[in-house]
């Protein structure tokens, strides 16, 4: 990939605003997100709490109300501060808005798998904050987006459909990867490794018949070939268009 990823802000090393004598680090909202972040991938989000976050910060958990009023502000500096180091090529550092959108897709996948547990933020936060309150760093993957489509010759309108596809996609292939795991790595019997076994083959004649191809899951060439497929039906889209 021809783009690097965006550095996630590190902890200033300041003295405190309060007279402190500089042996703790200075509070900002970027340290507290990032802290918080750092919990998520360590334990999960249910162990996100003020409480667990002042800890790990060793500061007092009242402290940190000024930078997150609540546990839901700390949810959306979560999913703010992971989206905004999703790397979009912007134009001229792809040969075309597919492959722009190709490395988009991959820098993705890498990143949120990167990140698994934030990806139920991913899901369910824009079902529970409206568009226009969403942290602006939330909603800057979505404009640079549509302004490769809107390059690219689709309208607004269309460029809002082609993005809801894209996207859709991706958080789509994202939670079908995150299932594809092994259950038992050290069984010999390819069933026994995914825990097939238990389903009863009268049930489930085609899904323990796909258990060889399951094993052999590749994300990323899944991805690419979706994406493609994808790509190839809005370039239609947009030639009938034209």
């Amino acid at each position: 990939m021809s783009t690097s990823r965006r550095p996630v802000p590190t902890k200033p090393t300041q003295p405190e605003d309060s007279g402190d004598t500089g042996k703790r680090a200075q509070l900002s909202r970027e340290a507290v997100l990032h802290a918080a972040l750092e919990l998520v991938d360590d334990d999960g989000l249910d162990a996100l709490s003020m409480r667990r976050l002042g800890n790990k910060l060793g500061k007092d958990p009242m402290a940190l109300y000024r930078y997150a009023p609540n546990r839901d502000a700390l949810l959306d500096g979560v999913t703010e501060l992971l989206l905004d180091q999703w790397v979009i090529p912007r134009s001229g550092q792809a040969p075309s808005w597919q492959e722009q959108l190709r490395e988009a897709a991959q820098d993705f996948r890498t990143l949120v798998l990167d990140h698994r547990h934030v990806v139920p933020l991913l899901v369910t936060r824009p079902l529970s904050t409206p568009m226009g309150l969403r942290p602006p760093g939330a909603l800057r993957p979505l404009e640079q987006i549509l302004s490769i489509f809107n390059s690219a010759g689709f309208s607004p309108a269309d460029s809002l459909h082609a993005y809801r596809t894209y996207y859709g996609f991706l958080i789509g292939h994202i939670l079908n990867e995150l299932e594809e795991f092994v259950v038992n790595p050290d069984e010999d019997e390819v069933a026994l490794k995914l825990g097939l076994h238990r389903l009863p083959k009268a049930e489930f004649p085609h899904l323990r018949r796909l258990a060889p191809m399951l094993l052999s899951y590749d994300g990323e060439a899944e991805l690419d070939q979706g994406i493609l497929l994808i790509l190839e039906g809005l370039q239609k889209q947009l030639d009938t268009r034209g």
